[in-house]
């Protein structure tokens, strides 16, 4: 399993969103500029995150985009999800007709790699966004406060 950089950068860009809280229209150029991420790129990942229900967009000269959960409600697995799809440490894990020996028993590699599948999976899933603005927060607390003040 591998975190793309469309994923961490869709990871980036909802943190920034959630810094800036649920509702707040931010333009896809701030987004950008503040996240250093090429505006083509940012576009192409506000619109996945826009299908799949994590942000909205606004239209017109004073458009933009809007987190539309709250960032408790948001975790890191459904970010990655949402741009990488599942979470699979190996493709017969994700299609068990995918694996390459058609083993007819359980294959303890396939056994023992879904036990650390899960265990990735579960953590990703436990960790919130709420999470990570406190960390960020905590040891950097004056850039929170610019990043909220942004107009």
């Amino acid at each position: 399993m591998r975190i793309t950089v469309e994923s961490g950068c869709a990871v980036r860009i909802i943190l920034f969103l959630s810094l800036r809280g649920v509702g707040e229209k931010t333009g896809a150029k701030m987004i950008s500029e503040n996240e250093n991420i090429p505006i083509r790129f940012t576009l192409k990942i506000l619109r996945k995150l826009k299908i799949a229900g994590l942000v909205c967009s606004f239209r017109g000269q004073s458009g933009g985009y809007a987190l539309l959960k709250e960032p408790e409600d948001i975790s890191l697995k459904e970010v990655i999800e949402v741009i990488d799809g599942p979470i699979v440490m190996n493709k017969c894990l994700g299609d068990s007709g995918l694996c390459d020996l058609e083993r007819t028993s359980v294959c303890p590699v396939h056994y023992y790699l879904g036990g650390v599948q899960r265990d990735v999976s579960d953590k990703l899933g436990a960790i919130n966004f709420k999470m990570l603005i406190d960390k960020y927060a905590e040891n950097q607390g004056d850039i929170v406060t610019q990043i909220q003040g942004l107009k």
